[in-house]
């Protein structure tokens, strides 16, 4: 017998809200790369290298906060991060020099975006059991909507207000609402007298998908099935944020204006809420490796058709394909790792795999810049992101399940 209602839809609601603009601010990134260019004449690698930087600071965050998350719980922990995000945002209407742009981006931003996966998709796994894909699936919507809406809301108010008072608005909006969600937030049922699914029965949990024992970071670091998954994020992290960066000034280098760039940008992120949805309910159904598996075999294609790309309809349709493996590959990670490796360090066990997935998403997109300087183009990028993404591809055939650990 179930509550009427359950207090766990409203950590849905503010992590999708988290989501949503967090992600919304991270994709505007691509918009501004191209002004960045023109008012300073920067270098794309310099302008890579400043994302780079957010992704790894982002990925070492991750590791601090799920950690935290574990022992303190979500509010605070995202109440300062939204703010230090905010604030970036804001403080990027000033820039003038590079350094400021590492500062600001890099760093503010990279510790804001930090705990948009980690704190919202573990406190989720804290709270949901039976439909747990689902419900990190719908929090993870919010992500395709902040991708979808994020640039072009961004390409639309940069010829308006230009590029520095958008930064302003961005930021403004971006602060009040991340940390505003951030008070709905609590760590798990318990601590407030529920229990997980909003069941009235004690031992719900005994009786759950989780049977077994839960792994430390100490002891999952031992076990090829936790180097498989971090290995995998790493590959696809290398893809997914490279994709991010550049598909943009890619558009446009094959001759689309900016709004119709942006678009393709967009089309991604309505792609990918279809691809969080249905992967979190494919993940609910046959399980983590089954669903990551989906994931990156969509994810090559999407690479292999990028390479032949010869006009904008075939831009959009690399979109659609890639948006699903996108969304897919983000929504999985977290309840997969519950499923191997139990729920007592999930947050610690996520950000360490989010943190190594981060290093990807560092030298994804700066190792793009550069070959794009060397060679005049992005095919030689694009050929190694489709590299990477077999090599992610290849572990995960042939991880399986810790007897006795997580989900029997």
């Amino acid at each position: 017998m179930k509550t009427r209602y359950y207090y766990g839809y409203n950590i849905v609601l503010a992590g999708f809200l988290i989501q949503t603009f967090c992600i919304g601010a991270m994709f505007t990134y691509g918009v501004f790369f191209r002004e960045f260019q023109q008012e300073f004449g920067w270098s794309r690698a310099l302008i890579s290298g400043a994302s780079s930087m957010a992704f790894f600071v982002m990925g070492t965050g991750a590791l601090i906060t799920g950690t935290l998350n574990d022992k303190i719980g979500p509010r605070l922990i995202l109440t300062v991060s939204g703010t230090t995000i905010g604030a970036g945002y804001l403080l990027l209407s000033q820039l003038n020099m590079p350094w400021q742009l590492f500062l600001l981006y890099g760093l503010f931003a990279g510790i804001g975006f930090s705990t948009h996966d980690v704190i919202t998709l573990s406190t989720i796994a804290r709270w949901f059991v039976k439909k747990r894909g689902l419900m990190s699936g719908i929090v993870k919507a919010g992500t395709g909507i902040g991708q979808f809406s994020g640039p072009l809301i961004a390409s639309m108010l940069i010829p308006v207000f230009g590029w520095r008072n958008s930064y302003l608005i961005i930021g403004a909006v971006v602060l009040v609402v991340l940390v505003s969600a951030a008070q709905i937030m609590r760590r798990d049922p318990h601590k407030m007298g529920l229990q997980v699914d909003g069941s009235r029965e004690e031992n719900y949990v005994i009786g759950s998908s989780i049977t077994g024992s839960s792994l430390s970071l100490k002891g999952a670091v031992k076990t090829r099935q936790f180097l498989s998954i971090c290995f995998a994020e790493f590959a696809a992290f290398v893809c997914l944020f490279t994709i991010i960066v550049h598909i943009v000034p890619y558009s446009m280098d094959r001759g689309l204006e900016p709004a119709i760039a942006a678009f393709v940008l967009s089309a991604i992120g309505g792609s990918s809420m279809i691809g969080r949805i249905i992967m979190g309910i494919t993940n609910d159904r046959i399980g983590g490796k089954g669903s990551l598996i989906i994931c990156f075999m969509v994810l090559i294609t999407s690479l292999i058709l990028l390479q032949f790309t010869s006009g904008i309809w075939m831009l959009f349709i690399f979109a659609v394909v890639y948006g699903f493996a996108h969304g897919g590959v983000f929504t999985v990670m977290s309840p997969m790792i519950a499923e191997y490796f139990g729920m007592t360090c999930h947050g610690q066990l996520f950000g360490a795999v989010l943190f190594i997935g981060t290093i990807g998403a560092t030298i994804g997109p700066i190792l793009a810049g550069y070959l794009f300087d060397i060679t005049g183009g992005y095919g030689a990028a694009f050929m190694a992101l489709t590299f990477f993404a077999v090599a992610g591809f290849i572990p995960i055939l042939f991880i399986s399940h810790i007897s006795g650990v997580g989900r029997e």
